[in-house]
């Protein structure tokens, strides 16, 4: 267990998720104020809080909850139990489920710039987590889960204050060390278990959209948000178009491993302590380096990932192209006709998620292909 202010701790500066240096279900617009300020280039620990275990749809009493998978108190967060505690504004309903840490204040971001957010380590806090699935959405929002409908809409409390049943489907899954590498085991019965490797990441990461207007915190943007992009794992980094002076950064939703497509509505939600590097990228040198870009960019040590986002799959993917094809032109200087032969002979175009609303693809481009 990582307790916060516990155990190993890399960064320059530590940001614990308490109820006042966090949203729930919403994200840092342009009049949030920060709850952290600090200089490009510096690095900061963040303990990130997963919803799951402290909705209401489970109680919103994580001790009690977690009780019945068996886990004793001295293993639930106290950062958990005392957001599910607080009076925090979450309308389960209305908001979304994911809880937010920050806005992060970076000296001298303007917009027009790119904020380079480096993933540098990433600890779980946690030896469990779960996968959920809730009634009208994920890719089959209306086959699963194979439980009596909610008894109203949104699947949360009444207005009125009415008793609810509440009929969603949470898989529990504890993690366990093989062959020296962390696993998550989800049983199916007669003990039997599924048994996939870890691969940690942070689905939510952006900066503040310039609007006063309350910003919903499931689907994702040119701000970046939750764009549940897998390959987002420690040594990768995460490109934002930086819209208001500071950029207030924030993350959250945490993720201990994810299919590409996310299509039961949720990865192996888990609570990491992750450390990040901000740097502003001037606008200049932003162009240079990744092109004419109004969407968030990603990559790791082996890939480019352009990025396309749309509420419809289709065109989510050709602005992925579009993307790909602009990043190989501008920075390459490949011609645009060469640069899509490539990519249909060399490039995959894989889907991040489909289940928050604006569906996600992004490209993997070898950087290899390029030396």
């Amino acid at each position: 267990m990582l307790q916060p202010k516990e155990g190993r701790i890399d960064g320059a500066h530590y940001l614990p998720t308490t109820p006042d240096t966090c949203l729930w279900g919403r994200l840092p617009n342009r009049d949030r104020p920060p709850v952290l300020r600090i200089a490009s280039g510096d690095t900061v620990t963040i303990d990130t809080l997963s919803h799951e275990g402290i909705l209401e749809d489970q109680g919103r009493d994580p001790d009690a909850y977690l009780a019945g998978f068996g886990v004793p108190i001295d293993q639930v967060l106290t950062d958990a139990l005392d957001l599910a505690a607080s009076d925090v504004a979450h309308d389960y309903d209305e908001d979304g489920p994911h809880v937010v840490t920050g806005p992060i204040e970076v000296a001298g971001a303007e917009p027009g710039d790119m904020l380079r957010v480096e993933t540098l380590s990433l600890l779980i806090r946690a030896p469990y987590g779960f996968i959920s699935s809730r009634h009208g959405y994920g890719a089959l929002p209306g086959e699963f889960p194979e439980t009596a409908p909610d008894s109203g809409p949104g699947g949360g409390p009444a207005k009125d204050g009415a008793a609810r049943a509440y009929n969603s489907v949470c898989e529990f899954v504890e993690v366990v060390e093989e062959a020296g590498r962390l696993h998550g085991t989800l049983p199916y019965g007669d003990g039997r278990a599924a048994r996939f490797p870890l691969a940690p990441f942070l689905g939510l990461m952006g900066v503040a959209a310039d609007t006063s207007d309350p910003v919903h915190s499931v689907p994702p943007g040119s701000f970046g948000g939750n764009l549940d992009i897998n390959e987002l794992q420690v040594g990768s980094s995460l490109y934002l178009p930086v819209q208001v002076p500071g950029a207030s950064f924030y993350t959250g939703d945490p993720h201990y491993a994810q299919g590409n497509g996310e299509v039961a509505l949720t990865a192996l939600e888990a609570p990491l302590r992750a450390t990040l590097r901000l740097t502003v990228i001037p606008r200049a040198e932003a162009s240079t380096l990744l092109g004419a870009l109004d969407e968030p960019f990603a990559e790791t040590g082996t890939h480019w990932l352009p990025l396309g986002l749309h509420e419809d799959l289709d065109e989510a993917v050709r602005r992925a192209v579009r993307a790909a094809v602009g990043f190989l032109s501008e920075t390459r200087g490949m011609p645009r006709h060469t640069a899509l032969a490539y990519l249909s002979g060399a490039a995959d175009f894989e889907i991040s998620q489909v289940v928050d609303g604006i569906k996600g693809v992004h490209c993997m481009i070898r950087k290899a292909d390029f030396r």
